[in-house]
């Protein structure tokens, strides 16, 4: 394994954040390690001039032997799904533990610093727009996002106790280029509308940020960000779902995308009802889910992030822009 100054990790490396990322460090000259799971799947990498390593969060003496020589550790990789059959064992439980190894195996590795992906799930949004400092989300109805809760406050707390310098960045919905099969849960919503499956309005709004956007806020966050501080990486503004898919009307006509239809709330608890039963017999995540209408409909993600400006330099595109530009990459590449 090689060893260099300003040798960097990132983990999950061959998901859209963790990707975009080594990307975004190997133009700025930064030494490079990549860790995945499967070290197989080697498309991700093609022409990037980094060391691809296999590691595994659940995995401590592999995470461990990844960070030798390492000097700043982006801890990516976790599991990002909203739905399992057993949500319990594949989402919250890794995400802990996960969390639990990547602190102890910097700790042990010497790392000198940690900028820890979190999401805007481990926020509270009951005063809009939602701030770093009002603290975690409150709502336990979520696997995934009490995993977020939990496991950012689990981070914070060990690298205290292990007096390891962290930072913690909280990304909304990232979608852009570049993108490998299968997408994540935010980017798959766009391919959604392009394909025209989403007919029913379910009043479920995303702020949308362009992937890149996140992997120079990781980077930022590293050279920048103040330790034991949370950064929110994300647009001012939430867009609704009728209002991305005006966006796709108006960038392909020829598609003819329909708007979804409004419809009365016990109509939509009903069809997403159908879905779970469906994907519960398939094992494939429903389109929709009951809680998901519980938690998310009218749900405005609408954030300050004067505390990511003033303090990292982030200044993101605007989430129009990303939007349009992510339709035309998903329009000419997975389409």
């Amino acid at each position: 394994m090689e060893t260099s100054k300003n040798l960097s990790l990132v983990t999950g490396a061959n998901g859209h954040l963790g990707n975009n990322l080594v990307r975004f460090l190997l133009e700025k000259g930064i030494p490079v390690r990549a860790s995945v799971r499967n070290i197989k799947n080697k498309k991700p990498f093609i022409g990037l001039d980094c060391e691809v390593i296999q590691a595994d969060i659940i995995n401590k003496e592999s995470l461990v032997k990844a960070l030798q020589g390492v000097e700043t550790f982006y801890a990516v990789g976790a599991v990002f799904k909203l739905w399992a059959k057993n949500p319990q064992e594949e989402i919250y439980d890794v995400n802990l533990l996960g969390t639990k190894h990547t602190i102890e195996a910097a700790v042990e590795a010497g790392v000198k610093r940690i900028v820890y992906v979190s999401s805007i799930a481990a926020l509270d949004y009951s005063k809009i727009p939602t701030k770093e400092s009002y603290g975690y989300n409150p709502d336990r109805r979520d696997t995934y996002y009490n995993s977020k809760n939990d496991g950012e406050k689990l981070a914070l707390e060990l690298a205290k106790k292990h007096n390891i310098e962290i930072v913690v960045v909280m990304p909304s919905a990232m979608i852009g280029s570049k993108a490998f099969s299968p997408l994540n849960v935010s980017y798959n919503i766009i391919q959604l509308i392009l394909k025209k499956e989403i007919p029913i309005e379910t009043n479920i709004t995303l702020n949308w940020i362009d992937v890149k956007d996140v992997a120079e806020g990781c980077y930022l966050a590293a050279i920048k960000g103040k330790n034991g501080e949370r950064y929110i990486l994300a647009n001012e503004k939430c867009m609704s779902i009728k209002e991305t898919t005006k966006i796709a009307q108006e960038l392909y006509p020829e598609l003819n995308i329909k708007l979804p239809i409004a419809v009365p709330k016990p109509i939509l608890y009903s069809a997403a009802w159908l879905m779970e039963i469906g994907g519960k017999i398939s094992g494939k995540a429903p389109l929709l889910t009951t809680k998901e209408i519980g938690m998310f409909s009218g749900l405005q993600q609408n954030f300050d992030i004067s505390k990511a400006r003033k303090d990292l330099g982030f200044n993101p595109k605007n989430p129009i822009i990303a939007v349009k530009e992510a339709m035309q990459y998903l329009h000419e590449n997975f389409l």
